[in-house]
């Protein structure tokens, strides 16, 4: 895009939601493009599909595109492979004959987005996470160089948000195509995408890597976290009880230690006289609380929380 302005018409006037763009999508790369509510996500990216008209500016289209919007698809006795060989309409002639490339690259699509069992199951009985990668496997079998989404984790459990942007990401780099997805899911985009495109108050948008976002404080200005810590990725934790504990151990088991004591309440400090110690016995995680004279083995997080406050109750 070339010193884009974009928004929309309200009344006889403009609404202006963004000026003066200059973006490229590169192909082989996710972008997410993030933003607060409201600020003019899915506007962009019908204007880069074609769909909406820009202020003033040029979208620069060398190649095809294929966009995934928010829209329900609510469709009787149609199953997956019907709304996936939909992506293939373009391609076909007046009499709208399949050849054998078409489901070729129809049955490919909908493997890429392993819904292989779930070819002839009618949509309207789909999960919202299946519905959605029916509509991915139907850009995919458009077969273009740009994939668009809007929102594409929207109303979906964790477990497949992680597999759509984990796919995404696979398909920027085995497909080599270039995808924009815009998304409210930070933690997800924080971890999967290439690149960052953030949209400011000032009618901007702010590109780099997410990384570099966060340590420069981008993401901070932009969304004004209220008790997120977004350099650790975790939620801000109160030490409340103004006891603090040194805590020694490694790898996962320690960062679930430390984050269930913080939650707690504690404050994790090197030099406390109260100390946790997590080690694994074979696959087992235990852990070793000494409190003064109190030596105490504990198998759970919970019964170490409890053991630890009956002790600080009884000091």
């Amino acid at each position: 895009m070339q010193n884009l302005d974009l928004g929309y018409l309200d009344g006889k006037n403009n609404n202006l939601l963004f000026e003066n763009l200059n973006l490229d999508l590169l192909a082989g790369e996710l972008v997410c493009f993030m933003g607060p509510n409201g600020i003019g996500k899915s506007t962009l990216l019908r204007t880069l599909a074609g769909l909406q008209k820009p202020l003033s500016g040029t979208v620069v289209r060398k190649k095809k595109i294929s966009v995934v919007l928010t829209d329900r698809v609510h469709a009787y006795n149609m199953t997956v492979q019907d709304l996936v060989t939909f992506g293939r309409y373009p391609y076909l002639n007046w009499d709208i004959t399949l050849q054998e490339e078409d489901h070729s690259i129809i049955d490919r699509s909908i493997a890429q987005v392993h819904l292989e069992n779930l070819a002839d199951k009618n949509i309207e009985e789909l999960s919202d996470g299946q519905l959605q990668m029916t509509m991915i496997a139907r850009a995919l079998a458009q077969e273009t160089e740009i994939l668009l989404l809007d929102e594409p984790t929207a109303h979906l459990d964790l477990n497949n948000r992680v597999e759509i942007m984990n796919l995404l990401r696979h398909l920027a780099r085995t497909a080599n195509k270039a995808i924009l997805v815009a998304t409210h899911e930070l933690d997800l985009a924080l971890q999967t995408a290439d690149k960052i495109w953030l949209a400011t108050a000032n009618k901007k948008i702010l590109t780099g890597l997410p990384e570099d976002l966060v340590l420069d404080g981008s993401f901070d200005d932009v969304f004004q976290l209220k008790g997120f810590d977004l350099k650790t990725g975790k939620i801000s934790h109160e030490a409340h009880r103004k006891i603090s504990v040194q805590l020694i151990g490694e790898g996962h088991e320690y960062l679930w230690t430390k984050n269930a004591l913080e939650r707690s309440g504690y404050k994790i400090r090197s030099d406390s006289d109260i100390v946790v110690t997590v080690n694994k016995e074979g696959e087992k995680t235990i852990w070793k609380l000494s409190f003064f004279e109190l030596k105490k083995t504990c198998d759970t997080l919970i019964q170490l929380l409890s053991v630890l406050e009956n002790q600080i109750k009884q000091q």
